[in-house]
């Protein structure tokens, strides 16, 4: 008993933390953006940022749009929808990549999930697939009627766990004309088997505790939060997975925001548990793009999605020579090879 209780805690440990303990700070950058050579100020004919607010379901949305230098609203421009990742938000990676896309000149949208970041919704950090695919389809509705877009020319790309949702959104909503993922991961098939199916023996203990979570959120008592522990640099350190000891870094140090958290809500486990963002993968026919980094932990969850893609005639797997999974969010020599395929393949597609 004393083995398999040890074991279940280090699976809860790995697939819970907070990341944003060691930061909550407000960031110095005016618009909150906390990622490398941010816009700092909207300059005339250049790169500018645009926060907006919108309603999705009832739900006031959060998000930033980045047009490219010297934008004109009577001309057309190609554009795209930008995913962040689980516990992210758009002054992040998502921020970074949107920025970088405007700067090879299209118009690019990253918004705070519902539920989460800036944007509305209790209790906060609810975290449903559906909810984060629609957050996709609510993005592409908003983007697609901004002045100087072209519709017809939509691509989207998602990153992390925003890859997963890019690629279940992709399949059904076919005003996407070119998909890319970056460092996807697949947020239902971690939630429910622990990452690298380090979680196979305690699926039916967690399931019964987000049902009881669910219960006591129905009969009005508290919400309870998974992803909510609190670990010191020396635990960090121990844990098995690159992806999370890296993971801390960026979200809790490098790159932290107090609006980023990993936080989300116990009884979201049972819409999480019984999702696999791989499932219908041959519905997609659009152009796709899977990028990971040749080092990365995470790249199984990229590799069973690709093979599974075969509604596509156009399909590409990219790796980022020596890259793990967070190191794309960030390192500069990275982030260009990651756009530099982008540009290559938006710039055919789109």
């Amino acid at each position: 008993m004393k083995i398999k209780l040890r074991n279940y805690f280090l699976i809860i440990m790995v697939t819970s933390i907070n990341f944003i303990t060691s930061a909550q700070t407000k960031p110095v950058n005016v618009f909150g953006l906390v990622y490398r050579d941010a816009i700092t100020e909207n300059v005339p004919g250049k790169v500018n940022i645009h926060p907006v607010t919108y309603k999705l379901n009832g739900i006031e949305i959060a998000a930033n749009i980045y047009t490219p230098a010297n934008y004109d609203k009577s001309k057309s421009y190609p554009a795209v929808v930008v995913a962040h990742p689980n516990g992210g938000i758009k002054e992040q990676v998502a921020g970074l990549y949107a920025q970088r896309l405007a700067e090879s000149g299209y118009i690019a949208i990253a918004a705070d999930a519902s539920y989460q970041g800036a944007s509305g919704g209790l209790p906060r950090n609810v975290d449903k697939p559906a909810f984060r695919i629609e957050d996709i389809r609510g993005m592409a509705d908003f983007i697609t009627q901004y002045k100087g877009v072209d519709a017809s020319h939509l691509g989207l790309l998602g990153i992390c766990g925003g890859g997963g949702y890019t690629l279940k959104a992709a399949q059904t909503d076919k005003r996407f004309k070119a998909v890319a993922t970056l460092s996807m991961f697949n947020s239902g098939v971690v939630r429910r088997n622990g990452f690298m199916n380090s979680g196979l023996s305690t699926i039916q203990q967690r399931l019964k505790q987000a049902s009881e979570a669910r219960a006591l959120e129905a009969a009005g008592g508290e919400v309870r939060y998974s992803s909510n522990t609190k670990m010191t640099d020396e635990e960090i350190a121990k844990l098995p997975f690159d992806l999370y000891r890296e993971g801390y870094e960026y979200y809790g140090k490098t790159h932290a925001h107090p609006n980023s958290t990993f936080r989300y809500t116990m009884s979201s486990l049972l819409d999480l548990m019984a999702f696999d963002a791989a499932t219908n993968m041959d519905l997609i026919n659009q152009p796709l793009l899977m990028m990971a980094g040749s080092k990365a932990d995470s790249f199984y969850m990229t590799d069973s999605a690709f093979n599974l893609a075969t509604g596509t005639k156009e399909k590409e797997l990219f790796l980022i020579p020596g890259a793990t999974h967070i190191q794309t969010y960030y390192v500069p020599e990275y982030v260009s090879l990651a756009m530099n395929k982008l540009n290559e393949f938006f710039g055919k597609y789109l």
